[in-house]
């Protein structure tokens, strides 16, 4: 069991990815992706009480010996409750998944892909990708119409999952298609426009193109997938995290957002954690140290790791 205890705590007994961002207040909110409880299910045993998606709220600075949680949206007592509604019908929409997630002023917002069906491993569909927003830390969201991009050819297939990161102007967003085979690309826009997508600007590899994501052409080659960034004061330089072809967790690093990124860095290697996925950087790491969350797909379980850069 978790030494958070989150099964008694919140009836999250197995999750996966677990997106961080700092809410401005002094809190890191943490979105997971399809979370299962600890009831009777007559179909399964023990495992049942899916939701698409559930958030934890932590202040725990102290990221040494772990990651704490204090609180969680709850539609019962004891029960985290799903804050993303999906149909949960394959071939249509399975589930509703956090790809990535920032806060603005006083408004939270996440960015989900809608799966309308799972593949071979690796593999999926997506329906579209569209934001979330919650002016209550997180109690409560509402996804925004006017921002689903769907997964059509010759519009935002290529940023069906992102990963946001800011700078002093601007908030960026790298795009990756749905599944784990996609090139990463790269979009940007002012704070304030974050739910006008039209207002997007585009990469293409020598300029910014306003409104037309087809424009983006890739920053970070192949196979990229549950992607982080974060500016990272240590070394000066912009770093990302996501897992290689082999399923281990690589870091590359780049001096901008555009590029050129280092060849990658191995982490964590399949060889010494095996069914790996996720990387997702602990906005609050500092100095040396880098903080991450990962999955391993046989626990279906999410962990706190540290490396030194």
């Amino acid at each position: 069991m978790s030494p958070n205890d989150t099964t008694g705590r919140f009836s999250v007994l197995g999750t996966d990815l677990g997106i961080m961002w700092d809410n401005g207040k002094g809190q890191i909110l943490t979105a997971f992706g399809d979370t299962f409880g600890f009831v009777l299910n007559p179909l399964c045993g023990f495992v049942g009480d899916w939701r698409s998606n559930v958030l934890l709220r932590s202040g725990d600075r102290n990221l040494s010996d772990g990651m704490s949680f204090d609180s969680a949206p709850e539609d019962r007592p004891g029960h985290a409750k799903q804050i993303i509604a999906s149909q949960k019908i394959s071939g249509v929409e399975v589930t509703t998944i956090p790809t990535t997630a920032i806060s603005i002023g006083d408004t939270q917002y996440i960015d989900f892909m809608s799966v309308r069906s799972w593949g071979k491993p690796g593999e999926w569909v997506t329906n579209y990708a569209g934001l979330a927003f919650s002016n209550d830390n997180g109690e409560n969201w509402t996804v925004d119409p006017l921002t689903v991009r769907p997964n059509v050819a010759g519009t935002f297939e290529n940023f069906q999952m992102g990963a946001y990161f800011r700078d002093k102007d601007w908030i960026y967003e790298f795009g990756t298609p749905p599944g784990r085979a996609g090139d990463a690309r790269l979009a940007r826009f002012k704070p304030e426009d974050i739910r006008n997508i039209p207002k997007y600007e585009y990469w293409d590899g020598t300029t910014w193109v306003p409104g037309n994501p087809t424009a983006a052409k890739p920053v970070i080659p192949g196979p990229v997938s549950e992607m982080s960034v974060q500016w990272n004061a240590y070394l000066g330089k912009y770093l990302t995290l996501y897992t290689d072809a082999g399923n281990s967790i690589v870091m590359r690093t780049s001096a901008t957002p555009t590029g050129p990124w280092s060849d990658p860095t191995v982490l964590v290697s399949r060889r010494d954690v095996p069914e790996l996925y996720g990387a997702y950087i602990h906005p609050w790491s500092s100095g040396s140290d880098l903080y991450f969350l990962a999955t391993t797909w046989s626990d279906y379980n999410v962990m706190l790791l540290r490396t030194q850069l």
